[in-house]
């Protein structure tokens, strides 16, 4: 019986990096995919494939496809689907660094790396504005039901992954009054408390699971990522189709009702990209699919 990646399910470790590549070499791909089982290790690893990558391998996925942006009211939320993803997580930056040297030694050159960002746990679980995440995913005994697809040979216990790089100013939202952070987020800060009268903008409110027909539910695995002078939310999230995340995000910029996220107010999308998450058959990835 296929099951889920281990790490999809779990809480992150304290220190996480996020790679995405490309496929440059097609004539490898075959000899590199062989290799992959053998590198994966189920405490540290997640692997995610892109539709570019799949419609090469010639593999349908039900309900799966390529992200695309998405044009709201005010903006853009853009896309940059690669063809693979990878996180490798854990306790150590030490021994997440010799991890991902391995995975290197069996991607490369068959895959060209398109970007490496290191994330990282905040005040046990906080974004960098020190506002929790990730309060409303569901607990250990529901996530499978959320995240498994299901079907035949090489789909049950395999997920879909949506990946989007936030940009933060936090100069803008540190100039903000504790109301203002407040209302733009929809809890406080120093209770972590939803308030019914937040404004109609407020993220928590624009996101809410159940205020969705049929309802919204993922598991977020975020992290806070810095690069020099900039920093953001590594949002990560998955769930059995892509339906939760882009019934969401319509509604963050605004396309069902009109009325924008607050948290453009100081944030803002990079990227965005879509992935297949193979399952695992007893501690090995399972690509039965992809052969």
């Amino acid at each position: 019986m296929s099951l889920i990646q281990p790490l999809i399910l779990k809480a992150e470790h304290g220190y996480a990096s996020f790679l995405r590549f490309s496929l440059v070499n097609h004539a490898t791909l075959a000899t590199c995919l062989a290799e992959l089982p053998k590198v994966y290790q189920l405490d540290d690893s997640v692997l995610g494939f892109g539709q570019p990558l799949l419609a090469r391998l010639e593999v349908e996925i039900p309900g799966f496809k390529a992200a695309s942006s998405m044009q709201g009211i005010n903006r853009i939320s853009p896309a940059n689907q690669d063809d693979l993803w990878l996180r490798v997580s854990g306790s150590d930056p030490g021994v997440v660094m010799l991890r991902v040297q391995q995975w290197l030694a069996a991607l490369l050159p068959t895959f060209s790396l398109n970007e490496q960002l290191e994330g990282f746990c905040h005040r046990e679980g906080r974004d960098l504005t020190g506002y929790e995440d990730g309060t409303e995913n569901p607990d250990e005994t529901e996530a499978p039901d959320v995240v498994a697809m299901t079907g035949d040979k090489g789909i049950a216990g395999s997920t879909m992954l949506a990946v989007q790089k936030w940009q933060h100013q936090l100069d803008h939202f540190n100039s903000l009054s504790n109301q203002q952070q407040d209302d733009i987020i929809g809890r406080r800060k120093s209770d972590n408390v939803e308030f019914p009268e937040s404004p109609a903008f407020a993220h928590v409110r624009r996101t809410a699971q159940e205020s969705f027909s049929p309802e919204a539910f993922m598991l977020r695995r975020s992290l806070p990522w810095i690069k020099g002078q900039d920093c953001g939310l590594n949002f990560v999230c998955f769930a059995s189709s892509l339906y939760p995340f882009e019934v969401q995000l319509k509604r963050m910029l605004g396309l069902e009702d009109g009325i924008e996220d607050g948290l453009f107010q100081f944030s803002r999308p990079l990227t965005t990209g879509y992935y297949w998450c193979p399952p695992i058959d007893g501690e090995q990835l399972d690509l039965s699919r992809l052969s």
